[in-house]
């Protein structure tokens, strides 16, 4: 199956640039749909999920569409996944902001909290630190960078990586102040704190690389 024939949809839930990301996913040859509708969801090749401003508001969004469902069984049936900045946060099991914690989806363990770093939002241009066997950044240098917008992020990753006959989920990470995740691979589920459909041919590289696992 070639890319151009590769159908994703972007879930409209009321947060994230999801024109941008349209255009971006178009540019990389996929046919892109912006819908909230729960079939043709689940019947896409691939959902990509975005995302800003505060968690709690975007779970909430989320659930309003069942969201949530969508993205546990499409999960549950290997069917691809990528989460964008928020879109990403929302897979982890919560979120902090302003003292007050949200339950998120709980794709992977591990809590989204505020930056600790001179100057926040985390904004502009940053290089990552990805697993040198990274499928997301195949064809990307080690000094390649990528566009942020983010107050929160993860900063420790807490999935237990004992059980040897699953592999575990390849974790990048970049610094801003201190180290945090900027994107994970994990078997059909993919996302990244950074924005790809932002991020001029680097971004466009990465998408080409998602529209490829499918």
């Amino acid at each position: 199956m070639s890319v151009a024939s590769k159908s994703v949809v972007v879930l409209d839930y009321g947060f994230g640039n999801i024109r941008s990301a349209e255009r971006a996913l178009a540019h990389a040859g996929a046919d892109v749909e912006i819908t909230a509708d729960f079939d043709r969801a689940m019947a896409a090749d691939g959902l990509l999920v975005p995302g800003v401003g505060a968690f709690a508001a975007c779970m909430a969004g989320l659930k309003a569409v069942r969201g949530d469902w969508i993205v546990d069984r499409r999960l549950a049936g290997g069917r691809p996944v990528m989460g964008i900045c928020v879109g990403m946060q929302i897979l982890f099991a919560r979120g902090i902001e302003h003292g007050v914690e949200t339950e998120g989806l709980d794709e992977w363990p591990g809590t989204v909290e505020p930056l600790r770093a001179p100057v926040v939002p985390h904004m502009g241009w940053n290089t990552v630190k990805a697993p040198g066997d990274s499928r997301l950044f195949a064809g990307t240098d080690a000094d390649t960078r990528f566009y942020f917008v983010h107050s929160y992020a993860v900063r420790r990753w807490e999935m237990d990586e004992r059980n040897d006959r699953i592999r575990s989920p390849q974790v990048t990470w970049s610094t801003h102040g201190e180290p945090f995740v900027a994107a994970v691979e994990n078997g059909p589920l993919w996302a990244t704190q950074f924005h790809p459909e932002k991020s001029g041919d680097a971004g466009a590289q990465l998408l080409r690389n998602w529209l490829g696992t499918f």
